[in-house]
């Protein structure tokens, strides 16, 4: 019985919190109809929702996507590289093999230039 009183104690701790965020939220929200415009810390946004974007900035972020799907893979890898063994290492290696060549072919092409 004292575990469930506990949880329903940060059960309510929770709720109390959260409604107290919306209340200041209702406090200190700017003047002026709720909902009627874009969210931006209460201030009004000073470009188009739909303004571009500079292209440099896909060509980084495919980059970036490449080192993720990196990371995505080296985890799982890294906890069964043991209980695997060589072959573990060597499709390792080949797999970071390819993003070097995915990252060598980026900076031929001037991903990484800023100019």
């Amino acid at each position: 019985m004292q575990t469930y009183l506990a949880v329903l104690a940060l059960l309510g701790a929770l709720g109390a919190a959260v409604a107290a965020v919306y209340a200041l939220s209702v406090v200190l929200a700017p003047p002026g109809i709720v909902g009627t415009g874009p969210f931006l810390s209460g201030m009004r946004p000073q470009e188009h929702a739909l303004s571009r974007y500079h292209v440099r900035w896909y060509v980084v972020t495919m980059v970036f996507l490449a080192f993720d799907m990196e990371m995505v893979f080296m985890y799982p890898w890294a906890v069964i590289v043991a209980s695997v063994g060589a072959k573990a290492v060597v499709e390792m290696f080949l797999f970071l093999g390819l993003l070097v060549v995915g990252v060598v072919y980026a900076w031929r092409e001037g991903a990484f230039r800023w100019t």
